[in-house]
């Protein structure tokens, strides 16, 4: 990997540009989140998903019950069972999201210059001439002139299922709206978004509440993707929420930033949460187009230097119907890579999208391209700089890992960790190289029970770009000693050697524990041909 690695600033033989990519065992170091529904629960599918290149699995709540999701969740199982790949479980809440009800399911037609009606009034029937709401409070929340989104549920934006309106008028609880272009709704849900509108509702709601307390639990998600999240105070809320479920007090929350409050309190956000999803569906609405950009930059920035995985929504929406993703998508996914991205989200594209495995697939070798060229060295420096000194002893081991493996030309990191905390220091500053976790697991005990850690630790490196975990034998826990450690480290070597990542005569440099002492220790191995 780390002999491929090109800088664009640098002269490139044109003709390398046709060269073909090797297949490798890891697709790419920036990893891929799949939402999984209907064109991707099946164990088949779902096995071509891992082997594609997915590592996180998305179950989104805005549809389906808990037992839909159960199935595909055994699906997934068997599919991780069958193809020896590890996956994390994500769970999506709906959050604060304004929906129209249409309980007959039929196709609504909506003409340019005609007007609709928004109502709370669920008893009615929805048409052409009125749209019934699940909130009650917009009429308070919007003003004439404002504008509302209206789409399909992850919508693609290409479609003709989309529609914008303009508020022309508050009508008591009813809001009237001049419909902007003519689109037919089809489908079993349709979104609403009122841009740069405040809407009172909470963050976590009821029926999240009870999804997390009883599927959450019984599947023990390793993270939670907190919808509309506003405020640090969001974040605040749910890690209290799971502090209380026992089974879930080490998942980690994600903040999902889709709308002007988020990004305006985006600092505290960030402070508070495990990591942050960038939903540039809803963003692109609030946003002006001419700074969608700007934020992302900033923002995935932000989070780069915090240490903290950033994903990224809303990529290859044509792939949903299409093969092969437009040019300027392709453009988009390198671009998401070469900015700092930890992961990629699909939504539409594997959910209902007719090539789930594909889609993937060419995520996974546009992000492994971009990888090639992302100027490390300055990122480096940068990373550096920003953390200034005196830095900490973790954090110091953990840059002069990355330092020393490319002054080697090792092919790979080992980390010995049993929090996962060390490998993503190691993977904060973006090594050229993978960062194998070996995750060392750690007895514990409730009084009544001994039970191993580390599964946890190891299924939540799985978002984060450059870290790939093992979970070392329980038999070799935390405590070991040196001698165990050393099996152990044999285990990592010849799980890179299987993957291809590491070779005969290769460096590998191996950041481990000594003894009792809270430093790390940095050694540099040259493998011998046996």
């Amino acid at each position: 990997m780390h002999s491929n690695h090109l800088l664009l600033e640098e002269p490139i033989r044109m003709a390398s540009v046709l060269e073909p990519s090797k297949a490798t065992f890891f697709p790419a170091m920036t990893k891929i989140v799949g939402t999984l529904g209907p064109k991707s629960r099946s164990v088949e599918v779902i096995s071509g998903c891992l082997k594609a290149g997915m590592s996180v699995a998305r179950f989104d709540f805005s549809w389906g019950d808990a037992k839909y999701h159960q199935e595909t969740l055994e699906n997934l199982k068997a599919a991780v069972k069958t193809t020896k790949k590890l996956c994390a479980v994500m769970l999506d809440t709906v959050g604060p999201e304004l929906q129209v009800v249409n309980k007959s399911g039929k196709s609504i037609s909506l003409l340019m210059d005609a007007s609709v009606v928004l109502t709370p009034n669920q008893d009615l029937e929805a048409s052409s001439d009125v749209l019934p709401i699940n909130f009650d409070g917009l009429s308070k929340a919007v003003k004439k002139g404002d504008t509302i989104f209206m789409g399909q549920y992850l919508f693609t934006g290409s479609e003709t299922t989309s529609v914008w309106l303009e508020v022309s008028e508050v009508n008591g609880e009813d809001v009237v709206c001049i419909i902007k272009n003519s689109a037919t709704l089809s489908g079993s849900l349709f979104t609403l978004h009122a841009s740069q509108i405040c809407i009172e509702l909470p963050t976590l709601s009821d029926q999240d509440k009870e999804v997390i307390s009883t599927w959450g639990v019984q599947n023990k998600i390793d993270f939670l993707s907190l919808s509309y999240t506003r405020h640090a105070e969001d974040v605040r809320q749910a890690r209290e929420l799971l502090s209380k479920l026992g089974e879930l007090s080490q998942t980690q929350i994600f903040a999902k930033i889709e709308n002007i409050e988020g990004l305006t309190h985006f600092d505290e956000i960030l402070q508070e949460a495990d990591g942050i999803i960038l939903s540039r569906g809803n963003l692109g609405i609030d946003l002006p187009p001419e700074k969608v950009f700007l934020f992302q930059k900033a923002a995935l920035y932000k989070c780069n230097m915090a240490g903290k995985p950033a994903v990224l929504t809303r990529v290859v929406d044509s792939m949903t119907d299409n093969l092969r993703p437009t040019r300027a998508e392709a453009t988009d996914v390198a671009n998401a890579v070469l900015d700092g991205s930890d992961a990629i989200l699909l939504g539409a594209e594997t959910l209902r999208g007719l090539y789930p495995v594909e889609t993937i697939s060419i995520v996974g070798k546009i992000s492994a391209e971009a990888e090639k060229v992302f100027n490390q060295d300055l990122y480096f420096k940068k990373t550096v700089k920003y953390v200034g000194e005196p830095m900490t002893h973790l954090e110091s081991i953990a840059s002069s890992a990355v330092r020393a493996a490319i002054k080697v030309k090792a092919s790979a990191i080992i980390c010995f960790t049993s929090s996962g905390r060390a490998a993503r220091l190691i993977a904060k500053y973006r090594p050229t190289m993978p960062v194998l976790s070996v995750v060392i697991p750690r007895l514990k005990t409730n009084q009544l029970k001994w039970s191993f850690t580390g599964a946890f630790e190891a299924r939540q490196s799985l978002i984060v770009r450059g870290l790939f975990p093992m979970l070392a034998d329980p038999r070799h826990p935390a405590e070991s000693t040196s001698a165990t450690n050393e099996s152990v480290l044999k285990v990592a070597l010849d799980h890179g050697k299987t993957a291809g990542v590491i070779k005969s005569h290769d460096r590998v440099v191996v950041c481990q524990k000594v003894g009792d002492a809270s430093v790390k220790n940095g050694a540099a191995l040259l493998l011998s041909p046996n």
